[in-house]
């Protein structure tokens, strides 16, 4: 039985292997983006039925990412690779979508690079900070990938050959516009986030103690330095002879 972090009479628990289905998930989405982009491009993008099948592996990537999470937290098996890859197989699996259905004249490129460049960032941005600790995805960053997904499942499926096909067009254009939204605000969320955890982490704490412990010693070595010259200085004003008046020169000096 786990308390508190410890097994009762067997010490700390240990910590999760990197091993694990979750993690293969994850490496099964990464895997699983060529394979979209290539059933995206067939017969140049144009043929129904390959893009419902571009669609179906993308459904299938999104849902590895759905549950990889809960069964790393209800199995106890959140890993640093997990907390890290998980995030870059998603922007891996969205970017290709994004720039793929630009390509294809689905999305405007603007809206692809303000988003793409945005997902780039923050990776980064994790990277740089990760001696500090590690950022995991909030509530806002879920939403919209949530968003994206939808977006992009929808845009990927031939949704010229459904009845109504103009009208489930403009709901997909909808959830883009929401998605857009959500990626320029969630980013600038993460900075902010990363801005807070860099100055609160324990690398940072310890390196402010350092830097006030060396302060002290530096003062506390010029308070030394300025003590022992006042009582050089002292030493050598009480040590100097007093002349004897009658020894004074003046008017009356034989």
């Amino acid at each position: 039985m786990t308390v508190g972090g410890f097994h009762r009479g067997e010490g700390p628990a240990p910590r999760p292997t990197d091993w694990n289905l979750p993690n293969a998930l994850t490496v099964l989405r990464f895997l699983l983006v060529p394979v979209y982009a290539t059933f995206l491009f067939m017969d140049g993008g144009s043929n129904p039925w390959w893009r419902f099948w571009a669609w179906l592996v993308f459904v299938i990537a999104a849902v590895t990412d759905g549950i990889d999470g809960k069964i790393a937290r209800e199995r106890g098996e959140i890993t640093n690779f997990g907390k890290v890859a998980d995030p870059i197989a998603d922007k891996a699996l969205t970017g290709t979508a994004f720039i793929g259905l630009s390509l294809l004249g689905v999305i405007w490129w603007w809206v692809t690079i303000v988003i793409v460049v945005r997902e780039i960032g923050i990776t980064v941005l994790r990277f740089v900070v990760i001696r500090h600790g590690v950022m995991p995805a909030g509530r806002g960053g879920k939403l919209k990938t949530m968003l994206q997904t939808l977006s992009l499942a929808a845009l990927t499926f031939p949704l010229a050959v459904l009845p109504l096909g103009g009208a489930w067009l403009f709901v997909a254009y909808v959830l883009l516009g929401a998605a857009f939204v959500m990626t320029v605000v969630s980013g600038v969320d993460y900075v902010f986030k990363a801005a807070r955890l860099r100055e609160t982490s324990e690398r940072t704490r310890l390196r402010r103690a350092a830097r006030a412990a060396g302060r002290e010693t530096r003062a506390a070595g010029r308070e030394a330095r300025a003590g022992g010259a006042a009582d050089s200085s002292r030493g050598t004003d009480e040590e100097r002879p007093t002349a004897d008046p009658a020894d004074r020169g003046g008017p009356g000096r034989e």
